[in-house]
């Protein structure tokens, strides 16, 4: 039996070349990123290419597939009356809706791609993920904090996208009021940002 403990998926950043560039803004635009930056503790050059790697990677498509932002409130408001019938329904509005924003936002449509959305997608909203590999396990978390029916919701569409490309998978899920945990054998060298 094996009772290591599960390794968080690395997502290493890739060597890629760099420029230098300069950009001319306005000293009030400079005071707040310089004031953000010592909150957050890390250098200007980090926070500032944090912001565009995350424009890069989900602001710039947010418009045009439709993304609007909606107050956490609303959400855990709109939780509470949901029943297993409207969670279906829902489903059934959101999973063609990620296959259309996947394949706009990837160029295509599969695993990989679909899973790596869905990250982008947590990291753009503030809510925390993780994937963690047990030898061929795979473990999705995602933290939400918006309540019961939010997390079965969670729960039901990775076994949905998890059906949809591995039919003879099984997804095991672990959930409480504001974390989903989703397990699925992908084998040990599955990376969804290598495709």
């Amino acid at each position: 039996m094996d009772t290591s403990i599960p390794q968080r998926k690395p997502h290493p950043p890739k060597k890629e070349a760099t420029r230098s560039i300069t950009y001319r803004l306005s000293a009030k635009l400079v005071n707040e990123l310089e004031t953000e930056a010592m909150q957050k503790n890390i250098s200007q050059n980090v926070l500032v290419r944090q912001i565009l790697e995350k424009y890069v990677k989900w602001d710039r498509f947010a418009d045009k597939i439709g993304m609007i932002p909606v107050p956490r409130g609303i959400l855990e408001a709109l939780g509470k009356e949901m029943t297993g019938e409207d969670i279906g329904d829902v489903l059934e509005v959101i999973i063609p809706l990620i296959k259309e924003s996947v394949m706009f936002m990837k160029g295509k449509y599969d695993l990989r791609r679909c899973i790596e959305t869905l990250e982008d997608y947590m990291h753009a909203t503030g809510m925390n993920s993780d994937h963690r590999v047990e030898g061929a396990l795979h473990h999705f978390i995602i933290q939400h904090e918006l309540g019961m029916k939010w997390s079965l919701f969670t729960e039901q569409l990775f076994k949905e996208i998890f059906h949809e490309f591995l039919p003879d998978k099984n997804v095991k899920c672990q959930t409480t009021e504001k974390t989903v945990i989703a397990t699925i054998e992908l084998g040990s060298d599955f990376s969804e940002h290598e495709y």
